[in-house]
């Protein structure tokens, strides 16, 4: 007698027979995603974009099949499984692929057009959330049809289906679909992220969910060990198709982003651990927990102790099943966390400047990122900037008409990751740790001279007290300052245009310690400098007034890697095309230790040091000199 596991399987094939089997033309329909299939794409390009999705035709084959296992993933509450995959298929060729679709019933019910106007549907309106050549891990399927592949998957609020296609990325044929599989809870609490509140006693919490509030109380539990836990409710967002600006973030690249979540964690004991986990209360009176997490809170500001902070940019995100081509997308992406994941005991707070997953539409790629990340931001405080393949879009609010989002325009960036900003449409704040005081600017937006962003800029600069923060630091995604990259160099300025020009007498006035940019994808630095003068020859140990600003350049966090010029820029003092990070360690109120470190080892390549006393940061330098009268 069939149980009703089978019967649902069954049930769930022939509606997918059902829903799909007609021949389908896209040819009305090429809005849904851009037209250049017939390109041959470089690097930078989101490899879900090279699947010609809305041209797929359903062509299921009587003695093809494919057959996911295990069924039911998370058992014991883990929100990560390896699932494996046989196929079979009687005419294999090279280009066959398998995809991996979430919700599983990926059928033609939800197309959007983007025109608004009434075309006739494509049969699949959704890219899979990864995929596979069908040879990935077997050379002879090609011969014999059959192979077996393995894919991870975690938690995304949904049940999966993979589907066989033959017909390679640009012209797909579903031949074959599995079976459904899901985790136990699709809506489990999954992917704390810490940050910084807008107080130095603040901690935030935002994960990820599939209850709405109408479902559940979100809320998380907090506290010392071995004393009584807090709890701090949490405020609940998401976001709709319709708050996307275009394709793919619209059409093929929308995915349902569930609930997202966030709490304050306030009035707590500076240089203290403490231990959170996330809850979701039930309307029964039944709670839905996370695992246990914990976190060490901030210093004091101003307080004198070893303080250590990373630094990068332009991550991306990978898959370690070896899913979607990333070896020629973001290469250095699982190089440059999993090095970070080595050494957690070993530093404080991170900065990721900008350009985080380079999901570029895909909306399921958000999902990627904050469970690659995840064990680095639920321990530590995780700061993020923007970047354009968060924010730019025309006609978007933005300073660039550049479709590097993919339709997101910034919508996504902003709502899942907190950060202390006023507006978090306008993506900039500052925040202390410390002996630092950072000011993180929104290259996306405006900056210039006149603008609201340069009048923050500067009350963020002008409000530090370097006799307790001697340590200032700014940074956006963009180089504002200087860069040897060669599209920069072809342009003339070896900046971002209108970067430096602005802002120069901002970092010379209030003597800015260090500015760190990403967007381009490898590490400079530069020496200190002032309108393209070095004003120190030194070049590993700094000391004295502080008369001009170091610019680094660490943006090779992950994304395949920016060329430099041949021309000799004599203000560069290190240069390096490799993925790689900074760290930044503070002693005391007089000593600061700069290290740049390749993700491949983890070892220190470039470094410097910065000893001064506070008398050297109130010194008189050049456009960097308080007012003073003769008067007695």
């Amino acid at each position: 007698m069939p149980t009703m596991k089978t019967l649902f399987t069954v049930f769930f094939l022939l509606s997918i027979k059902a829903f799909l089997w007609r021949v389908c033309h896209a040819s009305s329909y090429s809005s849904l995603i851009r037209s250049d299939f017939g390109r041959r794409y470089p690097t930078d390009e989101q490899p879900l974009s090279k699947i010609a999705i809305h041209k797929a035709v359903i062509a299921l084959h009587e003695s093809a099949s494919v057959q996911a296992g295990p069924l039911l993933l998370g058992l014991k509450g883990e929100d990560t499984a390896w699932v494996n995959v046989e196929l079979k298929y009687p005419e294999p060729s090279e280009n066959d692929w398998v995809g991996v679709f979430s919700p599983a019933n990926f059928n033609a019910s939800d197309c959007y057009s983007e025109s608004g106007k009434s075309h006739e549907a494509p049969c699949i309106c959704t890219a899979p959330i990864k995929y596979k050549f069908a040879n990935h891990s077997s050379s002879n399927y090609v011969t014999t049809g059959k192979a077996t592949l393995s894919f991870q998957l975690i938690n995304q609020r949904a049940d999966f289906a993979f589907a066989l296609f033959s017909g390679g990325l640009e012209n797909p044929k579903v031949v074959a679909v599995s079976n459904p599989i899901s985790f136990a809870n699709p809506k489990a609490p999954v992917y704390p992220r810490l940050a910084h509140g807008k107080a130095w006693d603040e901690m935030t919490v935002t994960w990820t969910s599939g209850y709405n509030i109408d479902e559940a109380v979100p809320f998380v539990e907090w506290g010392q060990t071995g004393r009584s836990p807090n709890q701090s409710p949490a405020g609940t967002l998401t976001f709709t198709r319709g708050s996307m600006c275009g394709p793919p973030a619209r059409t093929v690249g929308w995915r349902d982003p569930g609930f997202i979540h966030t709490s304050f964690l306030k009035e707590l004991w500076p240089n203290t651990m403490y231990n959170y986990r996330i809850g979701h209360m039930l309307f029964n009176g039944s709670v839905i927990w996370s695992k246990m997490y914990s976190f060490k809170s901030s210093p004091f500001p101003g307080q004198s102790s070893l303080q250590r902070v990373i630094i990068f940019g332009d991550m991306g995100t990978a898959e370690r099943d070896g899913s979607n081509e990333y070896a020629c997308y973001q290469p250095g992406s699982l190089i440059t966390t999993d090095q970070l994941l080595s050494d957690l005991d070993n530093y404080d707070i991170v900065f990721h400047i900008g350009d985080m997953p380079y999901a570029n539409g895909y909306l399921s790629q958000w999902d990627q990122f904050t469970a690659q990340v995840e064990p680095i931001a639920s321990i530590k405080p995780y700061m993020v900037a923007s970047g354009n393949h968060e924010r730019s879009w025309p006609n978007s609010g933005g300073f660039y008409a550049t479709k590097d989002s993919g339709g997101e325009c910034g919508v996504p960036a902003e709502t899942m990751y907190y950060v202390p900003a006023e507006n978090r449409a306008k993506f900039w704040y500052s925040t202390d740790y410390g002996m630092f005081h950072f000011c993180i600017a929104d290259s996306e937006h405006d900056w210039r001279e006149g603008s609201e962003q340069y009048a923050w800029i500067e009350k963020c600069l002008a409000s530090v007290d370097r006799k307790k923060q001697p340590w200032l630091i700014f940074s956006a995604h963009r180089v504002l300052g200087y860069s040897s990259n060669s599209w920069y160099a072809m342009e003339g300025s070896f900046e971002e245009p209108m970067g430096r020009e602005h802002l120069q007498k901002l970092w010379q006035k209030y003597k800015v310690d260090i500015a760190f940019y990403g967007h381009v994808h490898n590490y400079e630095r530069t020496c200190p400098i002032y309108q393209n003068q070095c004003v120190n020859p030194e070049r590993y140990s700094y000391s004295g007034t502080v008369n001009g600003t170091i610019h680094v350049v660490v943006g090779g966090g992950g994304s395949h890697l920016s060329d430099f010029t041949e021309i000799n820029t004599i203000w560069s003092l290190y240069k390096d095309h490799d993925w790689g990070f900074v760290k930044l360690t503070a002693f005391n109120h007089s000593s600061l230790l700069f290290e740049y470190k390749k993700s491949r080892d983890g070892l220190v390549y470039d470094n410097f040091t910065i000893s001064r006393d506070y008398r050297d940061v109130l010194a008189c330098v050049h456009d960097g000199c308080e007012p003073t009268t003769l008067a007695s």
